[in-house]
């Protein structure tokens, strides 16, 4: 819910189907809290769209024509001073598209058979700033796209702090700040704190392409 005096999150919808579009608008807006400021049918009326709208949430479909949603994705973070947060949205949970799009600086993917509560949550969720981080999801993405003729480990995994590297690891599991904080016995400041270093090492916009570049740069294979 909104708190008194604060606006709705301003959300665009991206997909080719106008009917998902419609029945999206439906759900979002039967909440107060949500507002949809703009719909677009591809990733080339997306990005221009999200540009002059700068909503604060977008959801994008993955497979679009002209301009697929990886690609629409990638231009709006990359000529953005404040992009919005970008939930990528698809019809198979292992889907390369989406792995790409992760990997671009998406928050999250969602499936289109996802359920009310689901979506409306995960517009709530990316908003504030948290990641839509589903462990056993992008393990399997990740074995599935990563590198196969990979040697080694990334050289950022020899910059860990060792407590750094405890916090990458929970992150790989799912755990939020909070989790991470009892699991650590330590204060919720300094798991964040934590976190921040952790992106910057890792070179990561949040947490999900921490997650992907623990996959990648061999990290989880050889710490966990």
């Amino acid at each position: 819910m909104t708190a008194p005096g604060r606006p709705p999150l301003r959300i665009v919808l991206c997909d080719d189907e106008r009917m998902v579009r419609t029945a999206l608008r439906v759900i979002l807006e039967a909440e107060p809290d949500l507002e949809v400021v703009g719909e677009a049918a591809t990733g080339a009326e997306a990005v221009p769209l999200v540009r002059s709208l700068a909503p604060d949430v977008v959801l994008m479909d993955v497979r679009m024509p002209e301009m697929d949603g990886i690609r629409a994705t990638e231009q709006i973070l990359a000529t953005m001073p404040e992009p919005p947060r970008i939930v990528v949205v698809t019809t198979f949970e292992n889907d390369a598209y989406v792995y790409d799009a992760l990997r671009a600086g998406a928050s999250g993917f969602l499936l289109k058979r996802a359920d009310p509560d689901e979506l409306i949550g995960a517009v709530r969720l990316v908003a504030r700033g948290d990641s839509l981080l589903f462990p056993a999801a992008v393990r399997s993405l990740a074995a599935a796209q990563a590198p196969r003729n990979r040697s080694g480990v990334a050289p950022w995994v020899a910059r860990l702090t060792e407590r750094e590297a405890d916090v990458l690891r929970l992150m790989a599991t799912g755990l939020s700040n909070h989790e991470m904080s009892e699991r650590l016995g330590v204060g919720p400041q300094t798991v964040k704190t934590h976190v921040g270093a952790v992106l910057t090492k890792t070179g990561s916009r949040d947490r999900t392409q921490a997650v992907i570049a623990a996959y990648e740069g061999g990290f989880v294979m050889k710490k966990s």
